[in-house]
């Protein structure tokens, strides 16, 4: 009688933990493919956040060739030194500039992450870009479609040269100086 009973306790235990392994998988499928919710703001901050922007002041205008003043050469910079931004050249986000701090900077669909690229081939936590013995390195998170640098799928933290291309879902940007 008892190891029947036994028996009937780790059936059941067992049946528990197989759904909740189920349940589990099926909430990291969900939140990676969708996202979080967004969370709806308050009437006087919806107000807000819909007007639209100022109007952007009046470029310059081009100087006639008499009110030019002579350039002083500018020393060339240091090939070593690290870049100090991020330029997005391909995408939905393209044009946008982001400076480079000294921390590292999460890459993904996450709204926590520090650069939010919303499109279907990025994952929730995509890739880390970090600053690393004085050079940009960019590591994978284990993400779904991978990234790239110039066009090479990286597998383990790789180096990011100035100037060169990386690409993660349909986004590629460039560190620069």
């Amino acid at each position: 009688m008892t190891s029947e009973l036994t028996l009937l306790v780790l059936r059941l235990a067992f049946i528990i933990v197989l759904w909740l392994f189920v349940f589990f998988i099926v909430y990291a499928l969900r939140s990676d493919l969708f996202g979080q919710r967004a969370k709806r703001l308050p009437a006087d901050q919806q107000q807000s956040a819909a007007a639209p922007p100022a109007p952007a002041a009046a470029p310059p205008a081009p100087q006639t060739p008499r009110e030019q003043t002579p350039r002083t050469p500018v020393p060339p910079s240091n090939p070593d030194a690290p870049a100090t931004r991020l330029v997005i050249t391909n995408g939905a986000k393209s044009g946008l500039e982001m400076p480079l701090g000294d921390g590292p900077l999460t890459i993904g669909r996450s709204n926590e992450s520090n650069l939010i690229i919303r499109d279907d081939y990025t994952s929730t936590h995509h890739a880390r870009l970090m600053l690393w013995n004085g050079k940009w390195v960019v590591q994978d998170l284990d993400s779904t479609n991978g990234t790239f640098v110039d066009g090479s799928r990286v597998t383990v933290p790789t180096p990011v040269p100035v100037g060169t291309t990386v690409t993660i879902g349909t986004t590629s940007f460039e560190l620069k100086r």
